[in-house]
């Protein structure tokens, strides 16, 4: 599963159960760069899923499988790469992720010159494996980074540096990716034609990610450099079983779907920003000008944890959640039923609901688990899942009906994710004491 507790060598012990923290203030920019760079690395998906559906002519059903073999990697690779990381630690783990996403980059070339859109998938899975197994690392290891009391705080402070990488990311992809765009159209075009027209497009897709497997491999050099820099790592062995048996505990378990859900429906969105506006009811934007507001729609996220963070030191992280959830319900619902640039930025506003969701709901169903925190870290790895399923049947009802109406899903999503922050608006002292009074 994921990791348990580091601790240092001045720990007293204490008998709480609750995971030490440790005073490292140098790994608190470390583990700020490796959100960064995970956030920015998956909101490319966004970027790219537009330009490999006009070059391979898909639907919006096979478009969508670019989100649903990134994600899936967090259900074959979450639990591998927690055991990895606890067999030779943090700094180790973390640069096992940052080579593996090196290799998905650079797995992009021959994808490219063979024009084949499976290629590309599965350059997308590897890449999101690295990407798994770097976030093995970096949820837990912030977590012990400060006191547990401020956890909540800490942890949506982080979760802003993971948005800040989805506004840089693609912002830069749309003008490499989206902006060269040939004048004639894939759909225009059959046999060696075709071929030709899309390896020379896809060139600006490997382009990017080569740069990004040159950076990647610097930060990992780096990383390796310090690999000895963490003192006195301690990993407790646990067993798939140990995790599953979480489940059962109504307040996991619901968070646990609650973070499948909310992934799923803040994918769903993200991926579909293009299509969007694009469409003559919305914007009719051309295809590089609908791709430069995905940046807005994750920098909502970003403006949204900086300000979250203040927000859940005075206010219940549950009713935070509740109140988010069904701001972005609202949204949705507006969205969908209007025009123009009102359509647009209410879509795109959804972004600042999602800010506080994942760090919220990720504490909220880690609370009063004790020594059993590091196997409910990797369950809710697992459980991001939710990223490769919702978009897909989100794109499945888009081809079957409109994009307008498929946006219900991502509401039934957070309109279920609403609800876990009433259910969860207690201490969870106080819902761990009403179970064992029910049991």
């Amino acid at each position: 599963m994921a990791l348990t507790a580091v601790t240092s060598s001045n720990d007293s012990g204490g008998g709480s159960g609750e995971s030490q923290s440790v005073d490292a203030p140098e790994l608190r920019l470390f583990v700020m760069a490796l959100f960064f760079i995970f956030g920015g690395i998956t909101s490319l998906n966004d970027v790219i899923i537009p330009k490999l559906k006009e070059l391979f002519t898909l639907n919006y059903t096979e478009a969508m499988l670019v989100q649903f073999c990134f994600f899936t990697a967090y259900a074959v690779i979450g639990i591998p790469g927690g055991w990895l990381v606890k067999r030779i630690g943090y700094m180790r783990g973390a640069v096992a992720g940052l080579l593996t996403m090196m290799v998905g980059c650079l797995l992009f070339i021959p994808a490219s010159q063979s024009a084949a859109y499976p290629l590309f998938l599965s350059a997308l899975f590897v890449l999101a494996s690295g990407v798994v197994i770097v976030q093995v690392v970096t949820n837990p290891l912030i977590s012990l980074l400060g006191p547990a009391k401020t956890a909540h705080s800490r942890l949506t402070f982080a979760q802003a540096f993971n948005s800040l990488g989805t506004v840089v990311f693609p912002k830069v992809g749309t003008a490499l990716i989206l902006g060269g765009l040939a004048a004639v159209a894939a759909k225009d075009l059959s046999g060696p034609a075709l071929d030709a027209y899309r390896v020379a497009e896809t060139q600006t897709v490997v382009k990017t990610y080569i740069g990004l497997a040159v950076a990647l491999a610097i930060v990992a050099g780096v990383v390796w450099m310090n690999r000895n820099r963490l003192k006195g790592e301690t990993h407790e062995q646990s067993s798939l079983l140990d995790g599953l048996a979480l489940l059962k505990r109504s307040r996991f378990g619901f968070g646990a779907l609650c973070i499948f859900l909310y992934v799923g429906a803040e994918v769903a969105i993200g991926s579909l920003i293009v299509n969007y506006m694009q469409q003559s009811s919305v914007l009719g934007a051309t295809q590089a000008e609908a791709g430069s507001y995905i940046p807005y729609y994750w920098g909502g996220a970003l403006i949204g944890r900086f300000i979250g963070s203040a927000v859940l030191r005075m206010v219940s992280p549950g009713k935070v959640l509740a109140f988010n959830a069904v701001g972005a319900i609202v949204l949705i619902l507006v969205s969908a039923n209007s025009q123009g640039v009102v359509a647009a930025w209410s879509l795109i506003g959804v972004g600042l609901m999602n800010s506080i969701m994942f760090p919220t709901i990720f504490s909220l169903a880690s609370e009063g688990l004790g020594k059993s925190a590091a196997d409910g870290s990797g369950i809710i790895n697992v459980a991001i899942f939710g990223g490769a399923v919702v978009p897909l049947l989100t794109g499945a009802i888009a081809d079957n009906s409109t994009l307008r109406f498929a946006l219900l899903l991502p509401a039934l999503c957070y309109a279920i994710i609403a609800s876990y922050g009433v259910f969860a608006r207690r201490p969870a002292v106080e819902d761990n004491a009403a179970e064992k009074a029910m049991a």
